[in-house]
């Protein structure tokens, strides 16, 4: 599919393109694959979009993307994905001054966290990951359609192979709170949403994309004390090793931030994907079902269309608004 694979780069995957003249907004832009993304596609011209929850960090990180790129052209906003009312006043304050986007990749996330809620009373992490990212997508939906082209890509991960989504209970007011279970659902609800994202919205020039970026080490592990590393460890070694085609499997291994952001710039920009619009992405390649899930294996339930529909319904009836352009 691409020459590229684990070990590519940001620079490498975007040697030779030109992003002069596009509109490309981040989520969780001030750390991390998000800082790291802002700061490879300005390079190539792009005017980024910073959206980050935290003002001065996003600050820190516009001012560290500076030092490296100058010239760059970044614009800071403020967006709390955990809060239903931010991400509306988010999408109102852009689209009065912007009416196309190129890209929107939705990195921003929170992970293995304690349990928690959002302001809005959602589980925090598929309410932060998932339902945050669905109502500024359908919020940004007419500056998407509006530009021949644009992309959204969503954050996926490895991990949602521990646990699908369940729709009985996705909130966990029920069963008892895992934090891995919720983040595998969270993260199975990002590849579904690429899914059915790009079933509605193909034949307007959208298409969308999920991405397993690879183990990294970032603030989205700041939850991670030694005991939950070690959770984490071994359940994606045990989950990789149930997925893996060889038995001489690769052990899991964490990639650099320069490499961890590679897969979502591909994602963002290859020519060679518009033919593949709501896959599920890894290692600069395309993902493989029933693979392994420390690369690109994806799980055939975060892949199914049926599934990707019930929960754009569901999401629909969380947010209190419908995206049917």
């Amino acid at each position: 599919m691409s020459h590229f694979n684990e070990a590519s780069t940001t620079d490498q995957v975007l040697e030779g393109v030109d992003l002069s003249g596009k509109r490309i907004v981040i989520t969780g832009a001030s750390s991390g694959l998000g800082e790291q993304s802002a700061r490879a596609m300005s390079s190539k011209g792009a005017s980024i979009t910073m959206a980050a929850r935290n003002p001065e960090k996003n600050e820190a990180a516009a001012s560290r993307i500076r030092a490296s790129v100058p010239g760059a052209d970044l614009e800071l906003r403020t967006l709390d994905l955990a809060n239903l009312a931010s991400i509306r006043s988010f999408a109102k304050d852009f689209l009065a001054d912007h009416d196309h986007i190129d890209v929107l990749l939705n990195n921003a996330g929170v992970m293995v966290c304690p349990y928690g809620t959002t302001a809005d009373g959602f589980e925090m992490q598929l309410g932060t990951n998932h339902i945050g990212h669905f109502l500024l997508t359908g919020l940004l939906a007419p500056a998407l359609v509006a530009t021949p082209g644009a992309r959204v890509v969503a954050l996926s991960s490895g991990a949602h192979g521990i646990a699908d989504i369940d729709y009985d209970d996705p909130m966990f007011e029920r069963r008892d709170y895992n934090p891995w279970d919720a983040y595998g659902q969270s993260k199975t609800a990002n590849a579904l949403f690429a899914v059915e994202l790009d079933r509605r919205f193909r034949d307007k020039g959208v298409h969308a994309f999920s991405v397993h970026p690879g183990m990294i080490m970032t603030e989205l592990a700041r939850h991670m004390t030694p005991e939950v590393m070690a959770q984490m460890t071994q359940r994606v070694q045990d989950e990789g090793d149930k997925s893996a085609t060889s038995s001489d499997a690769p052990a899991m291994t964490f990639k650099p931030v320069e490499a961890g952001a590679a897969t979502q710039v591909w994602a963002a920009t290859a020519p060679e994907l518009e033919e593949h619009g709501g896959m599920y992405l890894g290692d600069c390649q395309l993902g493989i079902e029933g693979g392994d899930m420390r690369t690109r294996g994806v799980q055939s339930y975060a892949l199914d269309a049926e599934s990707a529909a019930k929960l754009w319904s569901a999401s629909e009836g969380w947010v209190g608004q419908s995206f049917d352009l």
